[in-house]
């Protein structure tokens, strides 16, 4: 799952003490584990080796050049969504000729840039981009790869911000009209029809949903197969991770499972619900996982600045705050918040004294937090803290409200670790910004 474990009553990623990574560089800082990263890479690989395939690492999850050029040199692709994405991509020394570029409203800058750099595809998600791809790769003389994205009208089970796979969402075309979008692609001469493209939502913890979707999609994909030679089926990414974990301690496991969420996402189980249908369709295999093979691999560490009590409530303020990590207030998720160092208070029973707390940051929202009546080791000023599988959809969401600079971010490798993003000053939050010329 991960390599975060106690040691020692020390929380280790890998083998670096991330008490060790917080002095060196400050809280909050986003830290990441290379091993987990490239574990999820591989086993997935390697699961999918029956077929022709390629995996497109979901830049969206987690940009940061150092993980990008990681999993580059790992060999994987990468699903785009933005001229910045790519950028970043090329900038990490990947392959633009191993690059989905998905989206429902690429600029005109973002088509012509991608088309320069020679993307694998453009996955297309309405008739109206379609033309507007085809008329700037006129004007640029150029032949547009494409790929439509199809909505198969699946439902995903998860949060409704991050489910894409039914007709309600705003992503694709639906299934009663993709056939007549390709005789459409067909005629305009700058397009070249090469793939066919699904995603039905993201943090999906079964296999069930890609198995149903994929088996909707198969007599499509044959068909476009016959009449147009297309040469991939993407299948999406989606797959998810789980929040909700067991921290192993010395003297037993005290961190325990809240309930209430899946076992944890299973890879052969996975390939084996959607081998089958694939298969036979002969065509090459594309999956686009990011979250899988991030979240769980990083952590945000953060410091207790001050403990205080109001009536029968208590609060533990930290030094990360929303704009650091925005998802327990954007969609109300659960983060497993863990000591650095573990506690050693014990009750007459030998299990530690905990209490329920509020963990807050700093920010002037009520929103802003962590978690709320929280079951944790009594907390104090000073005490380091790691909020767990933050590495996807954390410091890609950060931002600089209430003008607070944005954290740093480090990489572990073994017992080696690095800066890979220094921390923001003060004069960094207004550069850029120039006096108006009237």
């Amino acid at each position: 799952m991960h390599l975060f474990r106690y040691r020692d009553g020390q929380l280790y990623c890998e083998d670096v003490d991330l008490a060790r990574v917080a002095e060196k560089f400050g809280t909050p800082t986003y830290v990441y584990s290379a091993g987990t990263i490239l574990d999820h890479y591989t086993r997935l690989d390697a699961a999918l080796a029956p077929l022709d395939h390629l995996i497109c690492y979901a830049a969206k999850a987690n940009s940061n050049r150092a993980i990008l050029k990681l999993l580059a040199d790992a060999g994987a692709g990468f699903d785009i969504v933005s001229g910045g994405e790519l950028f970043r991509v090329l900038a990490a020394g990947g392959d633009s000729a191993k690059c989905t570029f998905a989206g429902v409203g690429k600029s005109r800058e973002e088509i012509e840039y991608a088309l320069d750099q020679r993307v694998y595809s453009f996955n297309v998600e309405s008739e109206a981009e379609l033309d507007y791809i085809d008329r700037i790769a006129g004007a640029k003389k150029a032949h547009a790869p494409i790929a439509l994205r199809a909505n198969p009208d699946v439902e995903s089970h998860t949060h409704k911000y991050i489910s894409t796979g039914s007709h309600e969402n705003k992503f694709g075309i639906g299934l009663d009209r993709i056939a007549a979008v390709y005789e459409q692609a067909a005629k305009m001469i700058n397009l070249e029809i090469v793939g066919v493209q699904m995603h039905i939502g993201s943090q999906i913890t079964e296999a069930a949903p890609f198995a149903k979707a994929i088996k909707k999609l198969a007599p499509v994909v044959r068909e476009l197969k016959a009449k147009y030679g297309i040469k991939f089926f993407s299948t999406g990414g989606g797959m998810g991770i789980i929040y909700r974990r067991a921290l192993e301690s010395g003297s037993g496991q005290w961190w325990h499972d809240h309930g209430g969420e899946p076992a944890a996402f299973s890879v052969r189980d996975y390939a084996d619900a959607v081998m089958p249908p694939l298969l036979d369709l002969n065509v090459r295999i594309l999956v686009e996982p990011g979250r899988f093979f991030v979240g769980n691999g990083g952590v945000l560490l953060t410091r207790v600045r001050y403990v205080k009590k109001s009536g029968a409530k208590k609060f533990a303020i930290v030094d990360a705050g929303m704009n650091d990590l925005i998802r327990p207030a954007l969609y109300h998720s659960y983060h497993e918040i863990v000591p650095v160092k573990q506690s050693i208070t014990s009750t007459s029973k030998g299990k530690n004294k905990t209490e329920k707390i509020d963990i807050v940051g700093p920010v002037c929202e009520s929103g802003d937090f962590f978690a709320l009546d929280r079951e944790m080791p009594q907390l104090h000023e000073g005490d380091l803290l790691a909020i767990m599988s933050a590495g996807a959809y954390g410091f890609v969401m950060a931002s600089n409200y209430n003008s607070r600079p944005l954290p740093a971010e480090a990489l572990v490798r073994g017992d080696k670790f690095g800066l890979i993003r220094k921390r923001q000053r003060w004069e960094d939050l207004v550069r850029g910004e120039v006096e108006a010329e009237w």
